[in-house]
């Protein structure tokens, strides 16, 4: 709502933000959302690839491989399915409206492929009825498929997959500045957000007190 306020006055519509005086909470350093750990998420991967529902493999593909929001892999249709330079790419109406290319490596690509399975219109994603899947019933399936995987999570959701996108492409060594660029984060403090959080339980001094107490019993 600031960011359209402030447009509005760029473009003279409004001689002044109403905005321009209130005082917004700060965003925390930390991000509240946790990512799937390393075994997590390949247990996940692999249970989806196993799936009898040609949709739930595509769907870990897109939001927790290519690191897409959920509006966005719901929102994708096979006519934004192409090729760029050589690569096979899915174009994605991201935040904004922005419009970016996505590169599908070939794993991702034969999972789209598989769960489109033929018609050259309609969405990506389907539900059981046929229709284009929803954030309501990709979240069942993300909940159903964790569950079969064996992952114990308090609350599973999609956006769960794009933090252990970013997380997983920092641990194999990938730059924060091209993670920030494959996650689209317009600040990379945000993606240092992403970060912190698993950082912080994974060096937490109470591991380091825990062996040294249990060195001395």
């Amino acid at each position: 709502m600031v960011g359209f306020y402030r447009v509005c006055v760029i473009d003279q519509i409004l001689p002044h933000s109403p905005t321009a005086y209130v005082r917004r909470p700060t965003v925390p350093a930390e991000s509240p959302t946790l990512g799937l750990g390393h075994l997590q998420f390949e247990a996940l991967i692999t249970t989806a690839r196993l799936s009898a529902n040609i949709n739930d493999f595509a769907l870990i593909a897109l939001l927790g491989l290519l690191g897409l929001r959920i509006f966005e892999a719901c929102g994708s249709n096979v006519a934004d399915l192409g090729e760029e330079h050589g690569h096979r790419v899915l174009r994605v109406r991201g935040k904004g409206g922005k419009l970016v290319l996505v590169p599908l490596p070939p794993a991702i690509a034969r999972a789209i492929d598989r769960a489109v399975d033929g018609p050259v219109d309609g969405p990506i994603l389907r539900n059981t009825l046929g229709g284009r899947m929803d954030r309501h019933a990709a979240t069942r399936r993300l909940k159903h498929l964790a569950t079969t995987a064996g992952i114990r999570m308090p609350r599973m959701h999609p956006h769960m997959l794009r933090h252990t996108y970013v997380t997983t492409m920092l641990d194999a060594g990938v730059s924060l500045r091209d993670v920030q660029i494959a996650a689209r984060h317009a600040d990379p403090r945000t993606t240092k957000r992403y970060d912190r959080a698993r950082k912080n339980l994974d060096r937490h001094p109470n591991y380091i007190l825990a062996a040294y107490m249990a060195s001395g019993t």
